[in-house]
């Protein structure tokens, strides 16, 4: 959860800005399978898992390297793991949800939701508004790094403690200047979903999408919950000696509705899927999430849009265009993910059992999820 984690979810731009807009893939065995190996072997992760969803709705699932490296069992298919920054794109769909109903305006000010809360150097919540919360606009600075020995250890933190911690540190930008990714942001977003609904956030996501669209293994951890539900491979993070040590069970609650979520591959790409079918929102509030802007002027490939970003493809539609995915992607201790899906209705995600610490995991997931929705 510290600034190197920020090189997952929506601030992978400054990680593949230095390489090509979407890595080649090369012909021959199954670069799926090839790329679970490649971050087991390359990238140090003890496990690794996918789920392929076809144009047709068939399912694929893959497991590499060991789920428990103490007791050498298998990664099991389709495991449940902790999905991080992924949780953002549920965040981002209830609020258009209220958006819709008239109950939340984009273009409102956070002050307008919740009065008084959001001030700090260079920062005020009069200034910013929920479009900018959803699209990483608002120079909210990111408080995660300061929260990860709480998380380790299990600590539980409130939404309004970690929004004291982030307001702490000076604004990075003035509102709408630029794009900056801040976890802050969500906090923000979360809060104001449940200003407006009377309902704890856990509930408004478990009624309006995990419900709606049945995402069997899909749920927001209970205050004080450290565990995972049902099976699932190990996670494991490197320590200051460079060991590898177990941290399955931790409290993601400092992460909440920037990233507490817990999901398997299959559901992730269930919840893609349905929310690019129109299944989750309506047209006008869908064209509002995949209205974008830039992330760096290094990289015009990738651009953000309100919880999710671009991600080009290696491959071309039967029209030769280049194709194009939406995507999110997360890392918190023990797991890294990355989900995808394109129009047509492929999706792909991606877990390894460890979180993302350099640029090179960055590229190996976003190569293998690419692979999988070029097949």
């Amino acid at each position: 959860m510290s600034k190197r984690l920020t090189l997952t979810a929506l601030a992978l731009a400054t990680a593949v800005a230095a390489g090509a807009a979407a890595p080649a893939i090369a012909a021959g065995p199954d670069p799926v399978r090839q790329g679970l190996e490649t971050l087991v072997h390359s990238d140090g992760a003890p496990g690794a898992l996918a789920s392929v969803r076809d144009r047709a709705g068939h399912v694929r699932t893959y497991t590499a390297g060991v789920g428990d490296r103490d007791t050498h069992a298998k990664v099991p298919r389709d495991g449940q793991v902790r999905i991080g920054s992924v949780t953002k794109t549920f965040t981002a769909v209830v609020v258009l949800q209220l958006v819709g109903e008239g109950r939340i305006s984009l273009d409102a000010t956070v002050d307008h939701y919740l009065p008084g809360l959001v001030h700090g150097k260079g920062i005020d919540g009069g200034d910013i508004t929920v479009r900018q919360l959803l699209q990483h606009t608002s120079g909210l600075p990111e408080y995660e790094e300061d929260v990860t020995d709480d998380i380790l250890k299990r600590r539980y933190v409130s939404p309004r403690d970690a929004l004291d911690i982030a307001l702490k540190h000076p604004a990075v930008s003035i509102p709408g200047a630029e794009f900056h990714y801040s976890s802050t942001n969500y906090l923000l977003a979360g809060l104001i979903v449940e200003k407006v609904t009377g309902r704890p956030f856990a509930d408004v996501v478990d009624r309006r999408v995990i419900r709606k669209i049945g995402l069997r293994h899909t749920y927001f951890p209970a205050p004080g919950e450290t565990s995972i539900r049902e099976r699932h491979p190990q996670g494991y993070r490197q320590d200051r000696s460079g060991a590898l040590r177990d941290v399955t069970e931790i409290d993601p609650s400092a992460s909440w509705a920037a990233g507490a979520m817990v999901s398997t591959d299959s559901d992730l790409n269930t919840f893609f899927s349905a929310l690019l079918g129109g299944r989750l929102l309506d047209r006008p509030e869908l064209d509002a999430m995949r209205t974008t802007v830039p992330m760096s002027e290094d990289d015009p490939d990738h651009k953000a849009g309100l919880g999710m970003i671009t991600m080009p493809l290696p491959c071309k539609d039967a029209q030769g265009h280049q194709r194009v995915a939406w995507t999110h992607s997360g890392s918190i201790p023990g797991y890294g993910t990355w989900s995808a899906a394109t129009d047509d209705g492929r999706a792909a995600s991606v877990t390894m059992t460890r979180d993302i610490t350099t640029n090179e995991a960055v590229q190996h997931l976003q190569k293998t999820v690419a692979s999988a929705l070029c097949r």
